[in-house]
């Protein structure tokens, strides 16, 4: 069984057991803490798959946090030509580590 969730502005394809990394939840931080995700778009299980218009009715998420990660660091070059202008920043974004416990429809 597998669903498609939808958080911080990205979609999600999670099944029990997968541990993903996502935009990080106001309010959840700490270790040990149950998230749920109830902006679910697609359901996928042995009675077949069901397609939300938008969002699947009655359908949830739960997973817990597993903590705090800091995501890759990318590098943000601008230059304009000709002109001399050369500016490089980085960033990086913070992510919580989720890990899936239940799918249910």
């Amino acid at each position: 069984m597998y669903a498609l969730i939808e958080t911080g502005g990205k979609q999600y394809r999670v099944a029990p057991g997968d541990v993903v990394d996502i935009e990080r939840l106001d309010g959840a931080g700490e270790p040990g803490a149950a998230v749920e995700f109830e902006r679910v778009l697609l359901v996928s299980g042995d009675e077949g798959t069901t397609v939300g218009a938008p969002t699947v009715e009655g359908a949830v998420v739960r997973g817990s946090v597993v903590g705090p990660v800091r995501g890759p660091k990318i590098r943000v070059f601008k230059m304009k030509r000709r002109k001399g202008y050369r500016r490089t920043n980085g960033h990086r974004q913070d992510l919580l580590r989720v890990r899936i416990e239940d799918v249910s429809a």
